[in-house]
């Protein structure tokens, strides 16, 4: 596969962040009350990320090794807050709606993660296109979970916008879905699914001549984690 496309399947489906390596769950459980909010923040965390990435592996040679991460973290704050500026002057109902999760992105261990895993070893285009994908990854899980949280719990789906749909009026919103529980529950659906399917993700990785779950397995926390497969 092409380097440029595996880093975009690899972000999107391999190592989602959000369902596969279960990063960034505070914005991913608190937002997601909706669709249009899920969605809002997935693109501006994937426009933080992918600039970042450029930027850190354009200054890869450059960034002293003991400072690289302050001066990661300086980068990316300078990004999150041109993109809160953004938000707040064009999308004032989003800007509303995210509050104090906007400036989080800055810690957000996706981006600070593929930062210094990624970006800080490889060249500018191959870490822009990582950005890309585990942008897109993000953007796809969190507008999912929006999706059904919104769907479920009020019976709409993008309500405020062009796009919106509702459902007949028959049917009667759970509300607990668009409540804090709600995000545990659809993650929890989400990835008991994904089990299901048998896709792999950090919470039920396999351990050579174990054959169980490592959330179960007594040899987890002595085992060798480059037999995992």
């Amino acid at each position: 596969m092409n380097s440029y496309l595996e880093r975009l399947y690899n972000g999107i489906v391999k190592e989602n962040p959000t369902f596969i390596l279960m990063l960034g769950m505070c914005p991913t459980l608190a937002v997601t009350t909706s669709a249009f909010n899920g969605l809002g923040m997935g693109l501006s965390t994937l426009a933080v990320l992918v600039v970042s990435n450029l930027i850190i592996s354009a200054l890869r040679n450059v960034i002293p090794d003991k400072v690289r991460i302050p001066a990661y973290i300086v980068i990316v704050a300078s990004l999150v807050t041109v993109v809160q500026l953004l938000i707040q002057a064009y999308i004032p109902a989003l800007y509303d709606a995210l509050g104090i999760y906007i400036p989080l992105i800055v810690v957000n261990c996706i981006i600070l993660g593929r930062a210094e895993a990624y970006a800080s070893k490889n060249p500018p285009l191959l870490a822009g296109f990582d950005g890309i994908g585990m942008g897109l990854g993000f953007t796809i899980a969190l507008t999912c979970m929006g999706f059904f949280r919104e769907l479920i719990g009020a019976g709409t789906v993008f309500s405020g916008t062009s796009f919106a749909y509702s459902l007949p009026k028959i049917y009667e919103p759970i509300s607990i879905f668009v409540l804090a529980p709600g995000a545990f529950l659809v993650l929890a659906l989400i990835i008991a699914f994904l089990n299901a399917m048998n896709i792999e993700n950090n919470g039920n990785k396999k351990v050579d001549g174990c054959g169980r779950s490592c959330g179960t397995c007594k040899k987890a926390p002595t085992c060798d984690k480059a037999a995992r497969r």
